[in-house]
């Protein structure tokens, strides 16, 4: 009884903020659970207003922080160096509580945890938008304005603030149940760990997450890790790209993700999707990358654009502007629901890409797909490598491989010229035919579609061949040794697979010049999923992923996105093991090409020799995937190398690597819809 107070009495506190609260027991929240990857204890919780994930950083730099999808908001406290590391326990999982903000409490959540060190030197605190927390962590800046102090009373250390524009802000709160506080340090009795009650708070507009049953269909995997991540990254609003590092819309991200999932989702999922990369277009049809929202689009408009807290939306990439027709079209046209999806373009959407405009989605969709004829056209026309599409100049990054040597400092990305335009101008094509857009063309759009299955014919034959790359074995072979010999891994299965032939691959991308840069890479599952390559081609070009590493890019604990054995030293020391785009595994891009594998040996024009090369690249992935499934819906990992194989190592744990994975991220949640063929699995059937 006492339990059903406390949640009716957070109601009528929380009533004046406008947010609703579910007035029943908080022993059980919507959504909790718990995952412990490398160095990280995470805990999750979503009820009513409150969603918020809390992780706790064990190891010789510990932190607290909050991350909140409510304005991609947080809350960090970062501890000075512990010589001999310390280990956290969670005594008390986070629960839903309220905290006192500037217009009255706010949704809050508490948990108690202890931690075995003798004291906790207080480094840094930032309550904030994760941008600036993310920030801090990976290069140690945040901007000056954000910053707060503390104040201590008794035993309690206490860090919050409105939001700059004076809205609700964030909190966050450490009560010492054991120890005391003293010279800037939490310090622990003699003999005992320390102990304390951590609350933490933001005051940003919360999302509404989608139901269970709004969520998944009856075909979906009964994975309860990938269940509970793709649950706490979805919403009405949006979906989340993924906790704690990135709790915000990413275009690409819902895009691929909704591709993947798309035969498990429930309509109203993949709609809600679909409209949030729609409603978020810029008045050229060019498809939004990130958004900036929260705090961080109060400070970047001060600096840049005046004032507000609109969102600033980034438009830098060029991938996801040619995924958005493909995956929409899957959607509208094969899934045998004509009225649904004629609803679903009739539907209204408040722009936010184009402020102030509500317009159907049908004519932003149609805004989008003349946005890729007029950017195609330059290469139809003349097929050139310079007019393929390029990632901006002084650019690094234009594609998913979104760090700045994700693409070996090319221009010209395999995956975007050879793969997603061709796909989308077809996907255009198939809308034309289809009549589903009538009524949103102009007579101008007609002309300009009606172009589109021409244009797709130049870019699928002519594209693809810019990027390939064939090296004879006699200079293939001691490359591949040297690299093994620089990783401390052995070359011989690499060699043996090779044999006599050339090593022949499509480039990860073109350099400005036009110069295919030689490096393996697993962008070939786009291929895979999105067109419909010839028998010869998907014998090479899946041939030369699935050799062992690094000739190609399978090792014991999954397929590699990135072999930069053919390069030199220089492009090496960039593609490592311990680089967020180098020598590791994504879990998403191995299922993109599982899936994309399947995709193709359902196929009916392939000869046996085909089919024969993609069942065992089929049987091969699969093992891999299996190998590693307990890290399955995080982000991504890296490996070390002992005992004759190869061992999973969380990415971020090492002290050289970039930064660190997310615990739940919502394209690694996809095996809800990817799984293994019958042949392989005998389980697949209690799914």
């Amino acid at each position: 009884m006492k339990t059903v107070a406390r949640w009716m009495l957070a109601g009528a506190m929380l009533a004046g903020t406008g947010l609703a609260v579910a007035q029943r027991p908080a022993t059980a929240p919507e959504l909790a659970y718990q995952l412990t990857e490398g160095q990280n204890l995470n805990a999750f919780v979503r009820e009513g207003p409150v969603a918020a994930h809390l992780l706790l950083r064990n190891g010789s730099d510990p932190r607290i922080l909050v991350a909140f999808p409510a304005g991609n908001s947080g809350v960090g406290l970062w501890f000075g160096t512990v010589p001999r590391g310390a280990t956290w326990r969670m005594d008390q999982a986070p629960r839903p509580t309220s905290a006192p903000g500037i217009a009255g409490p706010q949704p809050a959540v508490v948990t108690i945890a202890t931690i075995d060190a003798p004291q906790l030197r207080i480094k840094q605190a930032v309550l904030s938008s994760i941008r600036f927390l993310r920030d801090y962590q990976s290069v140690g800046r945040f901007p000056k304005e954000v910053a707060v102090d503390p104040v201590i009373a008794g035993n309690t250390i206490r860090w919050s603030r409105p939001r700059l524009d004076g809205k609700p802000g964030y909190l966050l709160q450490v009560r010492l149940l054991s120890g005391s506080i003293r010279g800037g340090a939490l310090v622990a009795d003699a003999g005992r760990p320390l102990r304390m009650e951590i609350t933490a708070s933001s005051g940003e507009t919360p999302l509404t997450g989608l139901a269970e049953n709004e969520l998944l269909n009856a075909r979906a995997a009964k994975d309860p890790a990938a269940r509970n991540a793709l649950r706490f990254l979805s919403y009405r609003e949006k979906f989340l790209a993924g906790s704690w590092r990135f709790q915000t819309y990413f275009g690409r991200d819902t895009l691929m993700s909704l591709r993947l999932l798309m035969p498990v989702l429930q309509p109203q999922a993949i709609e809600a999707g679909l409209g949030s990369v729609l409603a978020r277009l810029d008045a050229r049809g060019d498809v939004a990358h990130e958004e900036g929202i929260g705090e961080f689009a109060v400070v970047d408009r001060r600096q840049h654009r005046g004032s507000g807290d609109a969102a600033v939306l980034d438009y830098a990439m060029v991938d996801d502007d040619y995924m958005l027709a493909p995956v929409a079209a899957t959607y509208l046209l094969d899934h045998g629901m004509p009225t649904r999806a004629r609803a679903f373009l009739e539907k209204k959407l408040a722009s936010e890409g184009v402020p102030g405009t509500t317009e159907p989605a049908g004519k932003a969709l149609v805004r989008n797909l003349r946005f890729v004829i007029d950017t195609a056209r330059p290469f139809a026309d003349n097929p050139r490598y310079a007019q393929l599409v390029a990632i901006g100049k002084g650019r690094l990054t234009g594609q998913w491989r979104d760090s700045e040597e994700g693409l070996g400092r090319g221009r010209y990305a395999y995956d975007v010229n050879a793969v997603f335009v061709p796909a989308a101008l077809e996907a255009t094509a198939r809308l034309m035919r289809a009549g589903l857009l009538d009524r949103y063309l102009t007579a101008g759009d007609r002309a300009a579609l009606a172009r589109a299955e021409a244009m797709a014919t130049v870019w699928r034959t002519r594209a693809p061949a810019l990027f390939r790359v064939s090296t004879p074995a006699v200079q293939a072979r001691p490359r591949i040794e040297a690299y093994a010999r620089s990783l401390g891994i052995p070359a011989a299965p690499a060699l043996a697979s090779l044999g006599s032939a050339p090593l022949t691959f499509h480039a990860i991308a073109l350099d400005d010049g036009g110069r295919p840069i030689p490096i393996v890479h697993s962008d070939e599952g786009f291929a895979l999923m999105f067109a419909d390559p010839s028998p010869a081609d998907l014998e090479t070009y899946v041939t030369a992923a699935m050799r062992p590493f690094p000739a190609g890019l399978m090792t014991d604990i999954g397929m590699l996105v990135a072999n930069a054995a053919q390069t030199d030293a220089t492009v090496q020391a960039r593609f490592t093991p311990a680089a967020y785009h180098g020598a590791v595994v994504w879990s998403w891009q191995q299922a993109l090409f599982a899936a994309g594998l399947e995709r193709q040996l359902a196929r009916r024009d392939l000869p046996p020799a085909t089919r024969a090369v993609l069942t065992r690249a089929q049987a091969t992935l699969w093992q891999a995937i299996n190998a590693a499934r307990a890290t399955q819906s995080s982000e991504l990992w890296s490996w070390d190398y002992s005992g004759g194989r190869y061992r999973v190592v969380a990415f971020g744990a090492g002290k050289q690597d970039v930064d660190e994975s997310n615990a739940a991220q919502l394209w690694s949640t996809v095996y809800l819809a990817v799984q293994p063929p019958r042949t392989l699995s005998p389980a697949r059937g209690k799914r």
